[in-house]
């Protein structure tokens, strides 16, 4: 089994940001409002000054509203992936498999609409839901390693792909673990061995 976190790892950026820059280039009176506000929680959050259940408050009034905004806001999601799809890197590429996993805490929304374009067939997103503008869950940090296991049960992951040590829950139950810095990849865990 080979999983894949997906922000910097699969794809060369993070795509919450890109999202928010999309529409913010879309829609600048509005997003402007809620910009400081977003820019400041997101980097609290990447960097554990707040949790996720206060990251998902702070996020969600101002997201049901700007949601509700759009009759059909896919149309959207597909328009950023046709903007931005180029981000996917290459190495990710040179190594894919048919079974690759996919867990990451981009909203499965945006998620889905990029592994099928690329053919990842199984993959894993944060819970929300932008027709109701809900947020539902996130999947990050000790939420990923909780995501995975209700969907795949309790396993050993053979090789596990990420950037950020955020992932150290999942890089916990994986034999072999693979850091990737842009375009590079390292070997940090053989056999259940750190190196």
């Amino acid at each position: 089994m080979r999983v894949f976190d997906f922000d910097n790892t699969i794809y060369d950026g993070e795509s919450i940001m890109d999202i928010f820059l999309y529409f913010l280039k879309k829609d600048f009176k509005t997003i402007i409002r809620f910009a400081p506000k977003f820019i400041k929680d997101f980097i609290r959050y990447k960097f554990d000054k707040i949790t996720v259940e206060e990251a998902m408050a702070s996020y969600g009034a101002a997201f049901k509203e700007y949601c509700q905004k759009y009759e059909n806001i896919y149309d959207e999601f597909e328009k950023f992936w046709d903007l931005n799809q180029h981000k996917v890197k290459q190495i990710y590429f040179d190594i894919q498999h048919e079974d690759d996993i996919v867990v990451s805490g981009c909203p499965y929304c945006l998620l889905k609409i990029i592994c099928d374009r690329i053919e990842i067939k199984h993959y894993i997103g944060s819970d929300i839901d932008p027709i109701k503008g809900e947020i539902n869950s996130i999947c990050y940090k000790e939420h990923k390693l909780e995501v995975f296991r209700s969907v795949y049960g309790d396993v050993t992951i053979d090789d596990f792909y990420t950037d950020s040590m955020a992932d150290k829950p999942m890089m916990d139950i994986s034999k072999n673990v693979y850091m990737v810095d842009g375009n590079k990849i390292t070997q940090t865990k053989k056999d259940g061995v750190t190196i």
